[in-house]
């Protein structure tokens, strides 16, 4: 895979070995989480090397998902992958419906308040069961130099998105 990082979502990670025949564990971001399994060729960074790797087999095992790499046959080859961020191409990625973003799309959106005011980019989404959360960074064009973190509810408080401009609209009280 022949992909400038820029055109790569993380999609999930690898933790640690699972068993003695190279199996390893895998945190899954996707949703419903064994849709990662749906990749078979990923690109794995870990201490600022990147990779592809071929999945032979996966499935779902408890909590979480377990995944056999091709060419990793036992748990001293398993090890070399904890700690790997999973990525695969952006354009493999589902088409989403009107309205729906991937959070990639949304990390770097402008956030300005209703009122006009700027409140900076989205640094980074957060899960957090109930809604997933915009943290929101300031910037020079900021109103303060707060960091916020504003619920990602769409219509109620993010009223809109224009990823082509870069921006997002939220209905947020700037002192809050």
């Amino acid at each position: 895979m022949n992909t400038d990082q820029k055109d790569l979502s993380v999609l999930g990670k690898i933790t640690s070995p699972y068993g003695i025949h190279g199996w390893v564990k895998v945190i899954s971001y996707t949703d419903p989480m064994d849709n990662i399994l749906g990749y078979g060729k990923w690109q794995l960074s870990k201490d600022g090397r990147d990779f592809e790797v071929s999945v032979k087999s996966g499935k779902r095992h408890g909590k979480g998902i377990v995944v056999k790499i091709d060419g990793c046959d036992d748990r001293d080859q398993a090890i070399r992958f904890g700690g790997a961020l999973i990525k695969v191409d952006k354009q493999l990625l589902p088409l989403l419906g009107e309205g729906e973003f991937y959070w990639h799309q949304l990390e770097g959106l402008s956030v300005k308040a209703v009122s006009g005011e700027s409140l900076g980019v989205v640094d980074h989404l957060l899960e957090t069961g109930s809604n997933d959360v915009l943290v929101v960074k300031a910037t020079a064009e900021s109103f303060d130099e707060r960091e916020r973190l504003i619920p990602y509810l769409p219509d109620q408080v993010v009223k809109s998105v224009d990823i082509s401009a870069g921006v997002m609209i939220v209905d947020w009280d700037v002192d809050f």
